[in-house]
């Protein structure tokens, strides 16, 4: 295998947000570390190193108190620039957590006037996004919550959050957007406690909306990692229901602050296993990544995090394909297809109600068998360490 394979193409569909390589490096505990990158340099610099699209908030591009024509002028520029380098905006978002307006939340605040305002913010950037061509637009409820549960009723609040998203399908198809809405779980940070903290509690909302066909998921690798749940698995799970439209990938240590590393940086057994989903599944939507270079880094080493997360991502690819290569491997899971194409691998109750109810089984055998899982990890890991 050649370095050439690892070289990110626009086909790869990776993206970055301008929030994720324009980061400063400004954390709770420092001032910036690095100048501000323009938006027309990012999308510059994303398109050299084979990046397919960017990504924005609303305020990433147009400063909340930027005026008509200095909208229109920074918009004209940004289009340039995208044309360009041949870039994208597959997807937006709306900043609805930096203005102090929104202490309590946007769509969720005990104030129903804030709770106007973000869908004000929402459609305004909602046709911001639209106007670049952007497919998807992510929600990411990051003051929705509370500190103390003496605050907020989360019965009413989830009636609030509804009623949002209701509307905001509703302009969606006014408009003639197209956009399919993508709610981002996260259980917190930076409110103590945020709504929808998971990938099935944002599900669960979904089925409950007017038009539940528009809304889907944006997971995301931290996000789940600082609860302690494998993402692979919530990302099955929104796949399965055909509700994964957008991904950010990134890395996180579990228990910590939402870390945003490099993809593959921490976890490199669980991002293998996520590529394999991705692609054994034949997911064909982006591939975001959602992180940001570590604090150290001056602005050459933003654009080597860049460049890494690509290449990470098509290293495991390459796993991915060793993995299913391998021919002992190959035994080990046709071993454990042919036990799971038994009878009643698909079981319907009318059908086979009566069989399954007379049927004899093997229990001595069943309680001795085992399953292999033992050397088909180490195998895993054999690839993954470069040994086989």
């Amino acid at each position: 295998m050649t370095t050439d394979a690892y070289m990110p193409r626009p086909e790869h569909h990776f993206t970055f947000g301008l929030w994720t390589v324009g980061n400063p490096g400004r954390d709770p505990f420092g001032d910036p570390v690095r100048p501000v990158l323009l938006p027309n340099v990012i999308v510059e610099k994303l398109g050299a190193l084979g990046a397919y699209g960017v990504n924005f908030h609303d305020n990433d591009l147009v400063p909340r108190d930027a005026t008509a024509a200095e909208r229109d002028r920074l918009v004209r520029e940004f289009k340039t620039a995208l044309a360009n380098s041949g870039m994208r905006v597959p997807m937006a978002t709306t900043n609805l957590f930096g203005d102090p307006v929104f202490r309590d939340g946007a769509f969720t605040s005990n104030d129903g006037t804030v709770r106007r305002y973000a869908l004000q913010k929402t459609m305004r950037a909602m046709d911001l996004g639209a106007e670049f061509g952007a497919e998807v637009y992510v929600f990411w409820g990051g003051r929705e919550g509370v500190e103390t549960n003496a605050a907020k009723d989360a019965r009413e609040a989830m009636k609030w959050f509804r009623d949002a998203l209701n509307f905001l399908c509703e302009y969606n198809i006014a408009q003639g957007y197209n956009f399919k809405l993508a709610i981002e779980p996260k259980p917190n940070e930076p409110r103590g406690d945020i709504f929808l903290p998971t990938i099935g509690h944002a599900l669960a909302l979904i089925y409950t909306l007017d038009h539940p066909d528009l809304v889907g998921l944006n997971p995301e690798v931290a996000h789940d990692t600082i609860s302690g749940l494998d993402f692979t698995h919530g990302v099955a799970q929104a796949m399965e229901a055909g509700k994964l439209f957008h991904i950010d990938l990134n890395a996180q240590k579990p228990g910590r602050y939402d870390q945003d590393h490099r993809f593959g940086s921490e976890d490199v057994k669980q991002s293998f296993f996520l590529v394999k989903l991705l692609e054994d599944s034949g997911y064909a939507g982006m591939k975001h990544f959602d992180s940001h270079a570590y604090r150290t880094e001056d602005e050459a080493g933003v654009w080597d995090f860049a460049a890494g997360s690509m290449r990470s991502y098509l290293i495991f690819k390459e796993k991915v394909a060793a993995f299913h290569a391998d021919p002992e491997i190959g035994q080990l899971l046709s071993a454990l297809a042919e036990r799971g194409a038994a009878p009643g691998a698909r079981i319907g109750f009318t059908r086979d109600s009566q069989t399954i109810k007379d049927e004899q089984f093997d229990l001595p055998a069943l309680r001795a068998r085992g399953y292999a899982y033992e050397r088909l990890d180490q195998l895993t890991m054999e690839i993954l360490l470069g040994v086989r």
